[in-house]
Parts: C-alpha cells; structure tokens; sequence
C-alpha cells in the first residue's frame, strides 16, 4: 500500500478538516449569563473535545480569566460578543501557551480595542485571525502528509511489523512535537520582546516604589525612637 492511500493518514487529515472554529454570525446579539455562556461554548466548540465529558469553560475558569486580566469583568454579570471572542481566543492559545504568556499579550489587547476602545473593532480582528488560520489549514495538511511520508522510509530492517509500526508512530510524534517546539520558541521570544518587557517595567517600578517606602517607614521609626 503506497503512504498516501494509508487509512490512517485519511483519517488523520480527515481530524484536520473537522476542526473549525465559532462563526462571528454564530454570536448571538445579546449579553449573556455565565451559564449561557458556558452552554454556547460547550455546544459550539464540541468538535474540539478530546474526549466526550471533556469540559471546556467552566465558571471557574472565567472567574480565574478575569482575576488574571484576560478577561475584562462582565457588565452587570452580563458579557458581551467581544467577551466572548477572547473566550474563543483564550481556549485556543491556553493549549500552547502558559497563562502569564496569554495574559502578556491579551492585557494590551483588551486596553486598546476591547469595547470599541481602538480604531479597530474587536470582531474584525477575530475575523482576520481565523481567516489567516483557515488559509493554513492545506499548508498544516500537506505538511503532516510530507512528515508522515518521512516516518515510513525509517526502521526498515526492523523485522517484526508491530515494532516497526510502534517506531515509526514514535518518531511521528515526536517530529510534530518538535514542530511545535520551534514554533513555541518563536512565539515566546516575540511576547518576551514586544508584550512581556511593559509588564517587566511595570514590576521593576512597583517593586522600587516598595522599596522607597520601606525606607521611609524606617526612618520615621528611628525619628521616633530618638524622641523616645
């Protein structure tokens, strides 16, 4: 059987194609509750699910979202389409970025365009970052195609099928793994260089604030001693 009429290979391009994302028409056009929220999540982004009892949002998670500033608070427990775009947004980046990282670039987001705040309106912006991701859907196909290719040319004096098999799923995963870890890297050292070195200043200036202040403190307990 030639590697490109593997079933196994059909069914995983057949994963790729399955995987879409939230429609900006699919939004309804009103505020909603936490538990709407959570139920339209849970329905629209179904497909994604690894296994069924999966959850996807929880209040709990939103809670912690707008604790940790990436997620602005709701109105009047009410949260609006842009809220629900970076809920979008934070379920797809949580996956390959740590919460600090998404907080480093979603903080400066929601300052300059959540709620109509920018030039920009949120939902354009939605709307150009899928549009770029659908278009690199047949990029990421033909590049698992070409990786899978790779894989079947490698352990082939190995006699017993099984083991070959199991090797060459191995070096599968390990070759995507490795994708994704150089792209991890770059996308650490742009948020390292052009988000995180705001958040950076803004700590070294608080903690020089404490410092000075602990200064102050310590020499009115002395001025006070010494009147003692």
């Amino acid at each position: 059987m030639a590697w490109e009429d593997s079933e196994e290979l059909r069914e995983l391009l057949g994963r790729l194609k399955e995987i879409s994302y939230v429609q900006p028409d699919e939004l309804p056009n009103i505020d909603l509750y936490m538990d709407q929220v959570t139920t339209f999540m849970d329905f629209h982004l179904a497909s994604s699910k690894r296994y069924d009892e999966d959850k996807l949002l929880t209040k709990t998670m939103i809670n912690n979202y707008t604790k940790n500033e990436l997620l602005p608070s709701p109105n009047k427990k009410k949260y609006s389409k842009d809220h629900m775009y970076l809920l979008i947004l934070i379920y797809y980046l949580k996956s390959v970025l740590s919460i600090t990282d998404i907080q480093s670039i979603l903080k400066p987001l929601n300052e300059r365009f959540f709620a109509g705040a920018g030039e920009v309106p949120f939902e354009k912006i939605y709307e150009e970052i899928f549009a770029i991701q659908k278009a690199q859907s047949d990029v990421v196909a033909k590049d698992l195609a070409r990786k899978w290719k790779a894989v079947q040319g490698t352990y082939e004096d190995v006699k017993d099928k099984g083991q070959q098999d199991f090797l060459r799923k191995f070096s599968l995963i390990c070759m995507l793994s490795f994708d994704v870890y150089m792209k991890k890297q770059v996308i650490e050292q742009i948020i390292d260089k052009e988000f995180a070195p705001r958040e950076a200043e803004a700590s070294e200036k608080e903690e020089k604030s404490e410092k000075a202040k602990k200064k102050e403190e310590k020499k009115e307990e002395k001025k006070a001693e010494k009147k003692k």
